[in-house]
């Protein structure tokens, strides 16, 4: 039998990677600065940080996502793939995982063996990475509250952000910040 480790006193952030896709327009900026000032306020307070990044080889547009979202980003190694340089030491003392498509089976695992107070999800983008992590994770710990600050989220178009917010409200995921 596995022994169940004890509640986590702090939120998990679980920040998606913030230099993802280059066609976002401009007011991603200042995302990325909330982004950056979150992370640090959580770690001020001791939260557990998971960052995930979209993590593609070469190949992407030879793959089921490239060819629907033909559109290369992300691919390992390469400039786009990094974490924005104001974050980098931010990683100390955090997990970060590389994951191959929108969601990220390996968090929900993480999550589900961390026995968490509540969880909150910041990054981009929200319309493919945040809602697919979020409502992941609502599947695999259903009774954790799971929030979105919508100020440290932005989405492929202001209309794509909005509706994904929707949609996560509407699988009672609380989102606030908008």
């Amino acid at each position: 039998m596995r022994k169940r480790r004890s509640k986590q006193e702090e939120k998990i952030l679980l920040g998606n990677k913030s230099n993802i896709l280059s066609f976002i327009e401009n007011r991603t900026n200042c995302k990325k600065i909330n982004i950056n000032i979150k992370v640090k306020e959580k770690k001020e307070k001791g939260s557990q940080i998971i960052f995930t990044m979209d993590t593609h080889e070469a190949n992407y547009l030879e793959t089921a996502e490239g060819k629907n979202l033909p559109v290369e980003h992300c691919i390992r190694e390469t400039a786009g793939w990094k974490l924005i340089p104001q974050l980098r030491p931010l990683t100390a003392d955090t997990k970060i995982i590389q994951k191959p498509t929108f969601g990220s089976t390996q968090l929900s695992y993480l999550v589900a063996i961390g026995d968490y107070d509540e969880i909150e999800i910041v990054g981009l983008c929200t319309d493919i990475c945040v809602i697919s992590n979020a409502l992941l994770l609502k599947a695999t710990v259903p009774e954790t509250p799971i929030s979105v600050n919508a100020s440290c989220c932005a989405g492929v178009t202001p209309d794509s952000h909005k509706n994904a917010l929707e949609a996560m409200k509407m699988c009672q995921i609380n989102v606030y910040g908008e």
